[in-house]
């Protein structure tokens, strides 16, 4: 059988195709299902250690993934659930035919009211089975667009950290990323101005001669020349434009709704950070149980210590080793390969240059002041990599002076503002000891 969209018989299997698309819609929307509730957890903890490491591009990566799991998962059900009605009403239809309003002997008026807004009950199935095709095609067109505005929001990231680095020349800064983020944003503007005005800047003439080429581009970073026909066939009919308009307030109302909660305190909540009246499962070794739980800051093996010594386990987080090389800037290196590194290159520098990493472990701990009640320890760190595969700094403190009872360990850090420099708390983290 011929291709060709001009012949009969691909026209005529193509309308064969359209009516049974029904089971085609339910077994992938079923399969979809079943592997999207498969494939959540580790999107999760993807997203989780993306954040712990603070890597924006991949929190960028999991974040498109989750914002899609949902917009899949929605859709999917919710045509699931119109398919099966859909059916239920043909097979209805199938035992008791059309709705006889003279059999129900209702009131003129009633049943004036129902022949207007309920109408026939064909009427009713030829209704439940558009929406159930329209949605099953949105649901992949918002996943396109979602991808088309990650892809935007990546190449803001990406230019804007460029611009960041004081090794980028000037003339690759003022003259290739500025001007680049400029075009981003006004091309980013105007696309989103033809996207809730379904298509107001193609429709003026005096609009075509500066939008043309920020459609063509824009077409390619947002991969929209991907699914262009089926948008354009969406929008050519009321009904289309009319479901157009409704998703976006419906998507926002269901974001709403999500987010409700049920508040029990009006000054204690589950998610508080450590400190000297709340202790959080995330700053105790033996807490953290679940692969979705990670060290936030600093931690402590438990909150009960019968040792005499204190084990601490403190987070390398993104910032410390800039402040390492404000403190100390022998350590900073003329080429900084932090971020993406290809397969030619390990993202770290020269083994020539390894050799100040012991240089590199003391200045961490001059910047680190660790204190039990206001006793105050020097660190010894070892760099190590805690069972979350977190990386960070590992020091013990002796706790044979200290006393029974409840005691606060305070990690501290020195900071700098300006030209001046301070001491920043980190974190606070009770704790019980009681000697053996």
């Amino acid at each position: 059988m011929s291709n060709n969209p001009q012949d009969t018989k691909f026209k005529k299997w193509l309308d064969i195709l359209q009516q049974e698309s029904w089971q085609l819609e339910l077994i992938i929307s079923g399969f979809a299902i079943y592997g999207l509730f498969m494939i959540i957890d580790p999107i999760e903890l993807g997203n989780l250690e993306a954040r712990n490491q603070g890597n924006m591009y991949r929190i960028f990566l999991m974040q498109g993934l989750m914002v899609s799991w949902y917009i899949l998962t929605v859709n999917l059900i919710g045509h699931v659930i119109l398919r099966g009605l859909w059916i239920a009403a043909i097979g209805l239809r199938y035992v008791s035919g059309e709705i006889e309003y003279d059999k129900l002997a209702y009131s003129p008026k009633f049943t004036k009211h129902l022949m207007k807004r309920v109408g026939s009950f064909d009427n009713y199935v030829a209704t439940l089975e558009k929406y159930c095709s329209v949605i099953f095609s949105v649901t992949f067109l918002l996943v396109f667009y979602l991808l088309g505005l990650l892809a935007i929001s990546f190449l803001f990231t990406l230019i804007g950290l460029s611009i960041d680095k004081e090794e980028t020349p000037d003339w690759v800064r003022y003259g290739i990323a500025v001007p680049a983020i400029i075009f981003l944003a006004i091309g980013t503007f105007l696309t989103f101005i033809d996207f809730v005005t379904q298509g107001w800047l193609k429709k003026k003439k005096w609009t075509t001669f500066f939008y043309y080429p920020v459609y063509w581009i824009f077409k390619y970073i947002t991969l929209s020349f991907l699914y262009r026909p089926m948008v354009y066939n969406f929008l050519d009919t009321k009904f289309g434009k009319r479901l157009s308009f409704i998703m976006v307030p419906l998507y926002l109302g269901i974001t709403v709704l999500s987010a409700t909660g049920f508040s029990t305190s009006n000054y204690l909540e589950k998610d508080m950070d450590s400190n000297s009246f709340t202790a959080s499962n995330n700053n105790y070794l033996d807490q953290i149980t679940s692969s979705k739980l990670f060290v936030d800051r600093a931690a402590i093996p438990s909150k009960v210590i019968s040792d005499p010594f204190l084990q601490v386990f403190v987070v390398y987080g993104s910032t410390v080793e800039d402040d390492v090389f404000y403190f100390n800037k022998d350590l900073k290196p003329e080429e900084d390969r932090r971020g993406i590194y290809s397969a030619f290159s390990d993202g770290v520098v020269p083994w020539s240059e390894r050799k100040k990493r012991g240089e590199y472990i003391k200045t961490l701990e001059d910047m680190y002041t660790l204190s039990i009640d206001s006793v105050d320890f020097k660190p010894k760190f070892v760099f190590s990599i805690n069972g979350q595969k977190q990386m960070g700094f590992e020091t013990f403190l002796d706790l044979q002076k200290i006393k029974n009872g409840k005691h606060i360990l305070e990690v501290q850090r020195k900071d700098h503002k300006l030209d001046s420099t301070y001491l920043r708390t980190i974190i606070e983290i009770p704790f019980w000891h009681y000697k053996d």
